[in-house]
């Protein structure tokens, strides 16, 4: 069989800064959402790159802005896009690129000790100066009769990671909600730079630890982008369905954690235990708990396949646990109506994943961005918003990964499949994107790389950086103790916000 190239190039337009907002509002009225936005330090300017994707058909189109080193600044696009905004507010704390005009131009990603000044992904960053002093961080103030301040976090019990929340509260009625992140940001994307692209899989795996295909495909695709690099159909098929393991495991283990944050304990003990099924399954196929090393740029490697009769009755499995934890009124009841996000919140602030088609958006980059052809793909959407609608979607989503791995298993060998042991140097400075629908939602990676094909930039975006923003929005006029349920219900990453 021949080789496929699936992705179409990304339509490069150069543009002034007069012309960008323009050219931004022109694609997102057209259907395209804004996935990545990514500073470059050339060597006589620091260079924009603005990502727009829409599908399907899958279109990619990369507005290109090249600012004034010295006194870098970006006419803001907050007015378009929520999610502009941000990608803004950390382009300012890493390289120090000031929007302009830009509604609340406060600090995102810059530790409260960074020395000001200091910007870490500029090339003329250097060592890392001393640290200052702390400075506190502009939390606004809800003031009123009765209102008073719950901080939780940023240490917190047992495994999760750091996040600090502050809470406004009226009796138990959460007026305001404001969740300040960053606290594990590692600088990833700085050590990806002048690295051969095949020695930074590894990298990608460890940008979310739940989502090691899913990020080490996006890289991968990203890279073979860049050099133009067809792999053979076995390899895409033993990807998706890399992908689709990935899914069952991590999305059993939430159904689990939201009926054990109501109480209803034995149902995560179910859940568990079907995901321990799932890990060892994941072990046997690619020598790792997590389903790391199955994905490389060129190719895919599994170890065993899969028996089809497995997963149909993991599913199933699965689906009695659904069915028995939502006949219980303890589980039921505390899920419905609580911490609804509405399709039109959902929209404006730019989620994605179960988040988004929990709340009536039906995006999948399964579809729209397809690295493979899926004939069984269904795209779950229930339309409430609450927490019963991201749990629903969950298990469905369950049995759309067992109905595509069904039909994926029976065309796989074990063993290797690539197009290429060695990848080519492209001769020329060159760049890729790869879009991959992780379990959480859209991955985004976007690499450059030197004519010797060493890496100069790859910018990663995990999906729970579009989505954290939702999570207060959800859990406006509720009450302070369903702040783990709903939390639990968005499962966000830290690490993968935090890189």
């Amino acid at each position: 069989m021949t080789n496929h190239r699936v992705a179409p190039p990304a339509t490069v337009v150069e543009v002034t800064a007069d012309r960008l907002a323009e050219h931004a509002g022109q694609l997102l009225a057209d259907g395209s959402r804004l996935a990545l936005v990514a500073a470059h330090h050339d060597p006589d300017a620091i260079r924009i790159v603005y990502l727009f994707t829409a599908g399907p058909p899958d279109r990619r189109t990369e507005l290109h802005l090249r600012v004034d080193p010295d006194r870098p600044a970006v006419p803001s696009l907050a007015a378009l896009s929520f999610p502009a905004s941000r990608f803004e507010r950390e382009m300012h704390d890493l390289y120090g690129v000031r929007p302009e005009n830009h509604p609340l131009p406060r600090r995102l990603v810059r530790h409260p000790h960074w020395p000001h000044g200091w910007y870490p992904m500029r090339a003329d960053a250097g060592p890392r100066p001393p640290l200052a002093a702390s400075e506190p961080f502009p939390f606004v103030t809800v003031q009123g009769p009765g209102v008073y301040e719950i901080p939780v976090g940023p240490v917190h019990a047992g495994l999760i990671e750091p996040g600090h929340f502050r809470f406004s509260v009226v009796g138990e009625t959460i007026l305001k909600l404001k969740a300040r992140l960053w606290y594990v940001h590692k600088g990833i994307e700085k050590l990806f730079e002048g690295h051969p692209a095949d020695q930074r899989v590894a990298l990608a795996e460890r940008a979310s630890g739940d989502t090691a295909v899913g990020h080490a495909l996006a890289y991968t695709l990203a890279v073979e982008d860049a050099l133009n690099i067809a792999v053979p159909p076995h390899a895409q098929r033993a990807r998706a369905a890399l992908l689709e393991l990935e899914r069952l495991h991590n999305h059993i283990a939430d159904i689990g954690a939201i009926c054990n944050d109501v109480g209803y304990g034995i149902a995560n003990t179910h859940a568990q235990r079907i995901r321990e099924q799932l890990l060892r399954l994941n072990h046997a196929t690619t020598g790792h708990r997590l389903l790391r090393g199955g994905v490389f740029p060129g190719g895919a490697r599994l170890h065993t396949v899969p028996d089809p009769a497995t997963i149909h009755a993991i599913a199933n499995d699965a689906a009695d646990v659904v069915d028995f934890a939502l006949r219980q009124t303890i589980v039921r009841d505390r899920l419905t109506g609580t911490a609804t996000l509405s399709r039109q919140q959902a929209a404006d602030i730019g989620t994605l994943g179960y988040v988004a088609r929990a709340s009536g958006l039906s995006f999948d980059a399964r579809h729209a961005h397809p690295h493979t052809q899926l004939d069984d793909l269904t795209i779950p959407v229930h339309a409430n918003g609450d927490v019963l609608a991201r749990f629903l979607v969950r298990a469905d989503e369950i049995r759309t990964s067992a109905a595509i791995l069904t039909a994926l298993l029976p065309t796989l060998t074990a063993g290797t499949a690539t197009s290429k042991r060695a990848l080519p140097a492209p001769g020329r400075r060159a760049a890729g994107v790869g879009i991959v629908e992780g379990w959480r939602g859209t991955i985004t990676h976007r690499v450059e790389l030197n004519p010797d094909g060493t890496l100069t930039r790859a910018k990663i975006v995990d999906p729970s950086f579009f989505n954290w923003p939702a999570l207060p929005v959800a859990l406006a006029d509720t009450i302070v103790p369903d702040f783990p349920l709903t939390n639990k219900s968005f499962n966000l990453s830290y690490a993968g916000n935090d890189l």
